[in-house]
């Protein structure tokens, strides 16, 4: 076993200086550190309640509810409404309403952009708020 004490020979050695290398990596590790939870960007959402409280059985009267049915079939608490007739009838029941709360109710052999049609009817009318009722 043989062990160099560093004198005797002055030839040169070509060991790596890691210190260096290292004082950049710390700086690179601080850097990302900050930056990463500063990068982060949320959305807004209310979800709902994963422990629902038991629905009442009476309905609220000034609730208004708009189902849209297959076959381009329209209802507003349970009274058929004819397509070309939706707006008029929803400007109808929501001019002289405070609240502008609708729920809109689709079945599910209906395509997107009826249910799409119906929302904007409903907001074209002045209406504030759209709920998603299930059906």
């Amino acid at each position: 076993m043989g062990m160099s004490t560093g004198g005797g020979s002055g030839g040169l050695t070509n060991d790596i200086n890691v210190t260096p290398m290292i004082d950049v990596l710390l700086v690179l590790l601080v850097i990302f550190m900050i930056i990463v939870p500063m990068s982060r960007k949320a959305i807004d959402t209310q979800l709902p309640d994963p422990n629902p409280q038991p629905a009442q059985p009476n309905v609220n009267p000034d609730q208004i509810v708009l189902e849209i049915l297959p076959d381009d079939k329209y209802a507003i608490n349970k009274e058929d409404v004819p397509k070309d007739q939706l707006f008029t009838r929803l400007k109808g029941l929501y001019d002289p309403r405070p609240e502008k709360i609708i729920f809109v109710k689709g079945d599910t052999t209906v395509s997107y952009s009826n249910v799409i049609f119906a929302m904007d009817q409903a907001r074209g009318a002045g209406v504030k708020v759209i709920g998603i009722a299930p059906k």
